[in-house]
């Protein structure tokens, strides 16, 4: 496979920079999106555009970087289509990087595989580091493939846009460890959000309360680069807070196939679920803030009902 060539799908807020960055590593890219404006930008800097994404079909790879795993499906029907009719060359690979149901790539590997007459495979590769990796780089890549050699071939795609590639185990690993990801991402987030509104509430600085957490034991990246938009209630979308409550819903599900306990998790979903009722979910990560906030003004944050 000439690994230099790639079809991207989706040049949203994380793809749009990921795309940027094989560009300028040297990969002739070619993309689809729905909105124009991203496709203008890729191009200046000398990537090319696709009308639809069926005409990427004769790509050695090809990226799907959507919400979620229905936008994929939508988005690949003409492709699979064109397929089944002229099988694309063997070896070929489509690559999920959005965060996706673990259970659900795994079923839309066995279709690709179906209609491309066992000449596609497919590889999730979800990501960890928001925007600020994604224009620099440095995404961490949570990888799924059946077969190690499809992965290693894949390396030089993956280490254009992250410096933390993993192979974690067959299709569906990486959508997994990426719902872990999420499970410390959003709890931790939440959890942050509380001491804010606490400590405020409490007549205590949050910047200041969040400097001294940050050099003990309570420090982390997720308050270093999520806590500074806490505090100041900046909500300006890095990445839409709804995705969270789906996320969290991938591991509750994962965790029922498992026989695994979550109640962290769980937790998680009702309050992301509160923040989409609130009409939040559309702004940052950060608005969790808010939400819990005016559940403290309804006074329904005290009792687990009030967010079911």
């Amino acid at each position: 496979m000439n690994v230099q060539r790639a079809g991207f799908v989706g040049l949203g807020l994380m793809g749009a920079p990921m795309a940027a960055n094989l560009v300028r590593r040297g990969w002739a890219v070619t993309a689809w999106n729905r909105s124009p404006a991203a496709l203008e930008d890729l191009h200046r800097l000398g990537g090319s555009t696709a009308d639809t994404v069926q005409q990427l079909r004769d790509e050695p790879v090809i990226v799907f970087m959507l919400p979620d795993l229905a936008y994929i499906e939508d988005a690949a029907s003409g492709l699979l289509a064109s397929w089944r009719t002229l099988p694309p060359a063997a070896g070929t690979a489509v690559v999920v990087m959005s965060s996706v149901s673990p259970t659900g790539v795994q079923d839309f590997g066995r279709r690709v595989q179906a209609a491309s007459s066992g000449n596609a495979v497919v590889l999730d590769a979800p990501v960890s580091g928001g925007t600020t990796g994604a224009i620099e780089g440095t995404l961490a890549i949570m990888a799924g493939a059946d077969h190690d050699a499809d992965f290693r071939r894949l390396l030089p795609l993956f280490e254009a846009m992250g410096t933390t590639v993993r192979l974690l185990g067959p299709l569906g690993a990486g959508s997994l460890a990426k719902a872990c990801n999420q499970l410390v991402v959003g709890t931790t987030t939440a959890a942050l959000a509380e001491a804010a509104e606490l400590a405020e509430r409490s007549g205590v600085d949050v910047a200041a309360l969040y400097e001294v957490l940050s050099g003990g034991l309570a420090g982390s990246r997720v308050l270093d680069q999520v806590g500074p938009r806490i505090a100041r209630k900046d909500y300006t979308p890095t990445g839409p807070a709804k995705f969270m409550h789906k996320d969290l819903s991938f591991v509750v599900e994962s965790a029922d196939a498992a026989g695994s306990a979550v109640p962290m998790a769980r937790a998680g979903v009702e309050l992301y679920a509160e923040l989409k009722r609130q009409g939040l979910g559309d702004q940052d990560l950060a608005v969790v803030r808010q939400t819990i906030s005016n559940l403290s003004s309804t006074g329904a944050g005290n009792a687990t009902e009030g967010i079911q």
